[in-house]
């Protein structure tokens, strides 16, 4: 198994987008830009409208990704984040990648 300097201060959390979220492109460009970041886990929309994504990286890198997400792009109206701490220990995600709707 291959480590990196970053192992120590990989965090997890789980992110719900509330607003005019879905229909937008939102999840696309979600995707994008965690690749962007070096962002790995997963978005997906939720049954109650809301955007959900599990969020894995550095401190810098979910606040950089935090910060996009509360931003959301011209197309969303984001009036909402709530965001979860998931605390170790949790599996690794390789990629960012989008889940079918929950």
């Amino acid at each position: 198994m291959q480590t990196d300097r970053n192992d120590g201060m990989l965090e997890m959390r789980l992110v719900r987008v509330h607003g005019r979220v879905q229909g937008t492109g939102y999840r696309e460009a979600c995707v994008r830009r965690a690749q962007e970041l070096g962002v790995t886990g997963w978005v997906r929309n939720r049954m109650d409208e809301a955007v959900e994504a599990m969020l894995q990286g550095s401190p810098e890198q979910l606040a950089d990704m935090c910060a996009w997400l509360s931003e959301g792009m011209s197309a969303a109206l984001v009036e909402e984040l709530e965001v979860t701490e998931v605390k170790p220990p949790f599996a690794r995600f390789d990629s960012f990648e989008r889940l079918p709707t929950e």
